[in-house]
């Protein structure tokens, strides 16, 4: 078995040391790499037609369109002065430098290499509620990209609910990220407390979903999350990587609630991403099969959709390429198809874009 990274909430936590060393040199090796790329291409482009046959050759042979339904960006560590951090995520070896490169020129190029078209940007933790970097490549990219920003439960409930609608209405963005653990637990506050509950249910008057960040587990925010789904059904909920539920016991009971949630809420959507984070097996995570096949049983394929959680997934064996090759990876080993065509159509691309409206309008 394997151990999944320790991090708090990748993207969308904030903590301390890591394994810096090995990261850091991660960080120079893709930061060159990106460099060569966008100052001299390549005479034929075949590295990057290579790399497409390398992907299509260990996933799907349909042309099935990919979206990205969940990853991060941040700004280089030259343009901090700019773009400032405002923490540490996992693996930093400082306060105001990144765990491994995330901008979005990495990102575009490992798109390209894996045959992605579109994808949804989450504010990542290390730039806090500055979104100042994600919407500048929302600007740059605006028929690539949508956003998805974090909630500021800091301010009183007025304040919260302000900034939001300010940030769709005003910015563009798609949707909205609660990160329990941004709220001060420690004195008992909760996703489900005022402040909460008036981001929330602007969220759902605007037409933006509300995905739910439950790292330590779905067990222990199972109730704020029932509470706001149960108080403004009009307001779409998501529940990021899988619920962060372990896939070595899919019949704990923390699956169980998982699953009810797709059965008793019509409004609540999953995302079959990071499996790196769930899986107790290696690549290609043989044990996330049933638990996405059981996870259609619940949600139907409708409200399902796949995400990679760069660039935390480009530190996994196979890396962002790889991702996208998992279910057809373990469809090889297995003898036998996962997904019918429809499934994987819904999956890939389908659901984020019915969730997402604006990723359908755009090229």
């Amino acid at each position: 078995t394997r151990s999944s990274p320790s991090t708090l909430g990748g993207g969308g936590g904030l903590m301390g040391p890591g394994r810096c060393g090995v990261r850091l040199e991660r960080y120079a090796s893709l930061a060159c790499r990106c460099r060569r790329a966008t100052t001299a291409a390549p005479a034929s482009g075949r590295t990057r037609r290579e790399a497409r046959a390398m992907a299509s050759s260990t996933t799907t042979t349909t042309t099935t369109m990919r979206i990205d339904s969940h990853l991060h960006v941040w700004a280089p560590k030259e343009r901090a002065d700019e773009y400032p951090y405002y923490g540490s995520l996992i693996g930093s070896a400082k306060a105001n430098e990144p765990p491994m490169p995330g901008h979005v020129e990495v990102l575009l190029q490992e798109m390209e290499s894996a045959g992605v078209s579109k994808a949804v940007i989450i504010q990542p933790g290390n730039h806090m509620f500055d979104h100042a970097y994600v919407s500048h490549v929302l600007r740059e990219h605006p028929d690539k990209f949508v956003g998805v920003l974090l909630a500021n439960p800091a301010g009183g409930p007025s304040a919260g609910a302000r900034e939001l609608e300010r940030l769709v209405t005003e910015e563009g963005y798609v949707g909205v990220r609660f990160n329990p653990y941004l709220w001060d637990r420690d004195n008992g506050e909760t996703m489900d407390n005022a402040v909460g509950r008036a981001m929330y249910e602007r969220a759902g008057q605007l037409g933006v979903p509300v995905s739910h960040m439950p790292f330590k587990g779905l067990l222990g925010h199972l109730k704020e999350i029932t509470a706001l789904a149960e108080a403004f059904p009009q307001t779409k909920f998501i529940v990021d990587h899988f619920g962060f539920c372990k896939c070595g016991d899919l019949q704990s009971e923390e699956w169980q609630a998982l699953l009810s949630l797709g059965r008793e809420y019509p409004q609540a959507y999953v995302k079959l991403s990071a499996a790196f984070r769930v899986s107790e097996q290696e690549y290609p995570y043989a044990d996330v099969r049933q638990a996405t096949r059981n996870l259609i049983e619940s949600f139907g394929k409708e409200r399902l959709m796949w995400g990679t959680d760069f660039p935390w997934v480009t530190e996994q064996p196979r890396g962002y390429v790889g991702a996208w090759s998992i279910i057809a990876a373990s469809d090889e080993a297995a003898g036998e198809a996962l997904l019918t065509r429809e499934e994987e159509e819904h999956i890939f691309h389908k659901t984020a874009r019915s969730l997402f409206p604006k990723l359908g309008k755009q090229g």
